[in-house]
């Protein structure tokens, strides 16, 4: 059982299929609220995120916390948005 919301970070995180996606790096927080609203992953598997990068996981994702984070949800991949190229 979590005492504290600082245990989380460092916990690996695994996709509601098992694979793993990463280690936690940081909590996003609502300071005023005192609330979790997220988690921040660093250097994430790089066959389910493009190019490796970092990514926030809303906590409303999480499917259960205690040796590891398990998610409910996550998208097949995800890719970053290409901007659209507007011709002259």
């Amino acid at each position: 059982m979590l005492e504290e919301a600082s245990e989380i970070i460092g916990m690996q995180v695994y996709t509601p299929e098992g694979i793993y996606l990463g280690n936690v790096d940081n909590l996003v927080m609502d300071m005023d609220d005192c609330i979790v609203n997220g988690i921040f992953l660093r250097e994430t598997h790089p066959l389910l995120v493009e190019g490796s990068r970092s990514i926030n996981i809303p906590y409303r994702w999480i499917q259960a916390i205690g040796d590891v984070v398990i998610l409910k949800y996550f998208p097949k991949r995800v890719a970053m948005a290409r901007e659209e190229i507007t011709e002259f």
